[in-house]
């Protein structure tokens, strides 16, 4: 007898367990990155491939900018500014467009 009584009981909380509207929140907005970060990496990439594609060509090197260290350490990034992967990529291009003109006396 309990047992006929029990189970109309728990089929009945397996209903009104998932009647209860869960409250959605929303992702928080992506992050944009300053512009004070995209300023500082372009005058920090510029400025060191400028200076290693001079040394590199002045060397009798091969143009070579993608090995140096530089480029791939990616120095002077300051966290408060922003994310670090929108620097990276910022340094690295305007580090190319320094060292070629560093390495091409242009």
């Amino acid at each position: 007898m309990k047992r006929l009584l029990l189970l109309p009981a728990f089929a009945s909380l397996l209903l009104v367990a998932g009647c209860h509207d869960h409250a959605y929140y929303a992702p928080p907005p992506a992050y944009a990155p300053s512009n004070a970060l995209f300023d500082l990496a372009g005058r920090n990439g510029f400025q060191m491939g400028a200076q290693d594609g001079a040394r590199d060509s002045g060397s009798g090197y091969r143009f070579e900018p993608r090995r140096t260290r530089a480029y791939h350490e990616t120095p002077g990034y300051d966290p408060g500014l922003g994310p670090f992967g929108p620097y990276q990529n910022a340094f690295r291009n305007s580090y190319l467009h320094g060292y070629d003109t560093g390495y091409y006396h242009r």
